[in-house]
């Protein structure tokens, strides 16, 4: 398992490079898949966003390299990725055959180069999540309705830029309602981005916030965790459901590839390769289709660019707990 790759500036550089050598062999690469393209067909390479340290996903990595290996019959190589914009090029120009990010960032590969979602995982026994909006237990609001009603005077905050539960989704409702359109135009008193859902847990408790938007597995987490008090807030609002991190494949994998791929996470029942992905309980099929709503609000929201610079604080928030 390979513990991280050269930095995307780096990684640029290796695809211009690479780009003449590409152009050079394409008519004997007419037939190839483009999950093939990322190696030799015996190596199978996958692609990891960096959802927690090195060192808590270092164990559970190599046991999913060597599961997979097993289960596929073939040469696997997982790689820890140092940001999600490094996935998200990695599985756009076909350098890997399975990459796995956080919803938006999927999305990005997904409109950029047409990659598939085909995995994602159960938590608590459901592959989905849910966005809040949280604010105190005495505040005047009984529902996001209420909270409305009063925009003009609330300080308001979102997770992170790049977080789906904590901006693009919640960010999206508001924009519907009329009360928010961009970082800088607004109906709220003020509008904050924390950068981290337990920051904004925070920012809520203590009253700097009179509200703000939240993941519920990691809000949920925290309370669990003991590091929040469930009493010191209320719940206004909640989204629809939104599908668990995915796992994607690039554009016009073969399908016997996919289902091996999809037979042998779902196989996986070792506790140490599911805790370092949020807790898993297993995982489960899934599909484009069921990321559609965020899409939409993704698109709105402008959302489908990858950033030039994106600070490792920033990137391990969309869900180191998270965006989930």
């Amino acid at each position: 398992m390979k513990k991280s790759i050269l930095p995307l500036a780096g990684a640029a550089l290796f695809l211009t490079a690479c780009g003449a050598d590409n152009e050079t062999n394409s008519n004997e690469n007419n037939n190839a898949t483009a999950g093939n393209n990322a190696g030799s067909e015996e190596l199978y390479e996958v692609a990891v966003i960096p959802s927690q340290s090195i060192g808590e996903m270092e164990e559970g990595l190599t046991r999913l390299e060597d599961h997979l290996a097993d289960s596929m019959d073939r040469e696997v190589e997982v790689t820890h990725y140092p940001s999600y914009n490094a996935v998200v090029e990695a599985i756009n120009f076909g350098h890997v055959d399975l990459a796995y990010f956080g919803p938006v960032t999927y999305l990005i590969a997904y409109e950029q180069s047409g990659a598939e979602a085909i995995l994602t995982q159960n938590i608590d026994g459901e592959p989905y999540y849910y966005s809040y909006i949280i604010t105190q237990p005495d505040a005047p609001w009984e529902s996001l309705d209420d909270l409305l009603e009063d925009a003009g005077e609330v300080e308001f905050a979102f997770g992170s830029q790049s977080s789906t539960s904590g901006f693009a989704v919640p960010g999206y409702e508001l924009m519907q309602r009329g009360v928010y359109e961009s970082e800088s135009t607004y109906e709220f008193e003020s509008v904050q981005f924390t950068g981290s859902h337990d920051i904004t847990a925070d920012a809520v408790a203590s009253g700097s916030v009179d509200a703000g938007a939240i993941d519920s597995a990691i809000f949920n987490a925290l309370i669990d965790d003991g590091l929040i008090n469930e009493d010191d807030y209320k719940i206004l609002w909640e989204s629809d459901q939104l599908y668990q991190y995915p796992w994607a494949v690039p554009a016009e994998t073969d399908e016997d590839t996919i289902a091996a791929v999809q037979e042998a996470f779902m196989e996986i029942e070792d506790e140490e390769i599911l805790n370092i992905f949020g807790g898993a309980d297993s995982f489960v099929e899934a599909s484009p289709d069921e990321y559609e709503s965020i899409l939409e609000a993704a698109r709105a929201l402008e959302l489908l660019e990858l950033e030039e610079e994106e600070d490792e604080e920033e990137a391990n928030e969309e869900d180191t707990n998270d965006e989930e």
